[in-house]
């Protein structure tokens, strides 16, 4: 699904403090955004598994969930509204922006479903990071502390390591599930990337404030940043798979 920008013209700058990160007040307001739409987008996912768990302790788990993502995202919204600016506009742009992933990756086992929700998650938040030290010290603060907060359920992906080192058949099926997860979570990155030049700059801008020689070693172009994000998440994809025993 194509994600609109929601930055200003280049022609337009905005009015902002810029500490620390570099990034405009725009660009700043529209990642935080993403990261509230991507926390909202789990809300009523887990209110719909907690209406269809079996037992009490199903619908209070996924009720808590449920709860923990819409907390997350209203912290996001606040400091929307601390740098001056309309938490429900900046959000817009992204509404439904996951439903693609969604629709294209449906899990039909336990298994699939698992993997299906900590890969998506996990390559969505790790964008996310690589955005984040753009960002003024608050900002960036509020955009970590969520990803931080923000966790897969251990315990079910534990549960599918262990299954899978001990069925090489599952194993193997879920190598290839996996693969096909992280083509459709990079095919979402790549639209966010080719659809806003806010990402491309952030990411150019974290690029170079974590470099060795500080922040004169910004890439050399956007295709440039562009690949560089797109290999630093498959790589953190493969760490993963790795510690679940899967081949990336």
């Amino acid at each position: 699904m194509a994600v609109t920008s929601s930055a200003s013209p280049a022609a337009s700058p905005s009015p902002r403090p810029r500490e620390g990160g570099g990034a405009s007040l725009d660009e700043v307001v529209e990642l935080l955004g993403l990261v509230a739409a991507f926390e909202l987008d789990d809300v009523p996912r887990f209110a719909a598994e907690a209406a269809d768990a079996l037992d009490v302790e199903g619908r209070l788990a996924y009720s808590r969930r449920a709860g923990a993502s819409l907390a997350r995202c209203e912290r996001v919204l606040q400091r929307i509204g601390e740098l001056g600016r309309s938490p429900v506009v900046a959000m817009t742009p992204f509404d439904g922006a996951f439903a693609d992933f969604d629709a294209r990756t449906q899990a039909s086992t336990w298994e699939e479903e698992v993997l299906r929700e900590y890969v998506g998650r996990s390559v969505a938040e790790d964008f996310c990071r690589l955005c984040a030290p753009a960002l003024d010290p608050v900002s960036r603060d509020v955009v970590l502390g969520v990803m931080e907060a923000s966790v897969a359920d251990e315990e079910a992906v534990q549960q599918l390591g262990e299954a899978a080192a001990a069925d090489r058949v599952l194993s193997a099926r879920l190598a290839l599930w996996g693969r096909r997860l992280v083509g459709e979570a990079l095919r979402l990155a790549q639209s966010l990337l080719t659809d806003s030049t806010t990402f491309v700059h952030l990411l150019a801008l974290a690029r170079a404030a974590e470099a060795d020689d500080g922040a004169t070693a910004a890439p050399s172009s956007d295709a440039d940043t562009h690949a560089w994000a797109l290999r630093q998440l498959t790589e953190r994809h493969a760490l993963r798979m790795r510690r679940l025993g899967l081949t990336a």
